[in-house]
C-alpha cells in the first residue's frame, strides 16, 4: 500500500478516530439532535392537530352562527307579521268605530232634524192658527160679500203656503 500513497498505520490511526468520533458524536450529538427532532416533529404533529381542532371547530361554529342566523330571521319574520295582525286589527278596529261615531252621529242629526222639524210644524200651526183667527176677524169686522170672503181665505191660504215653504 506504500506504493499507492496510502500509510496503513494512519490509515489504521484515522479509522480509529473516525470510529471514536462517531461514537462520541452519536452519544453527545446524535441522541439530543434526534430527542430535539422528536419533540419538534411531535409539537409539530401537536400543533397540525390542533390546527384540525380549530379548523373543525371554527366550521362548527360557522354553522351553529348560520343556523342563529336562520333563526333570528324566522323569528324576526314573525314578528313582523304579528305586527301586521295586529296593524290590521287596530286599522279595522279604527274603522269600526269611526263607522258606529258616524252612525251616532247620523242618528243624533236625524232627531235633531225630527225636533226641529216638530218644533217647525208647531210653529207653522200655531201661525196658521193666528192666521186663520186673523183672517175669521178680517171677515167679522168686514161685512164682506162671499166673493170678497172667498179671496180673503185664498190669501190666506197662500200667506200660510209661503210659511210652510219657508
Amino acid at each position: 500500500m506504500d506504493a499507492l500513497g496510502i500509510n496503513g498505520t494512519g490509515l489504521l490511526a484515522q479509522l480509529i478516530n473516525f470510529a471514536l468520533l462517531l461514537i462520541i458524536l452519536r452519544a453527545v450529538a446524535y441522541k439530543p439532535i434526534m430527542n430535539m427532532l422528536d419533540q419538534r416533529a411531535a409539537k409539530i404533529r401537536e400543533s397540525v392537530e390542533n390546527a384540525e381542532r380549530i379548523k373543525q371547530q371554527l366550521a362548527s361554529a360557522q354553522q351553529e352562527y348560520a343556523a342563529q342566523i336562520e333563526q333570528s330571521r324566522k323569528e324576526s319574520q314573525a314578528i313582523i307579521a304579528q305586527a301586521n295582525q295586529i296593524a290590521d286589527r287596530i286599522h279595522q278596529e279604527a274603522q269600526e268605530s269611526a263607522r258606529r261615531e258616524a252612525e251616532d252621529f247620523l242618528a243624533k242629526a236625524q232627531g235633531q232634524i225630527e225636533r226641529e222639524k216638530r218644533q217647525a210644524m208647531a210653529e207653522l200651526r200655531r201661525e196658521v192658527g193666528d192666521l186663520a183667527i186673523l183672517a175669521a176677524s178680517k171677515i167679522v169686522a168686514r161685512s164682506l160679500d162671499d166673493e170678497a170672503q172667498y179671496r180673503l181665505i185664498e190669501e190666506t191660504l197662500r200667506d200660510s203656503e209661503k210659511f210652510s215653504n219657508n
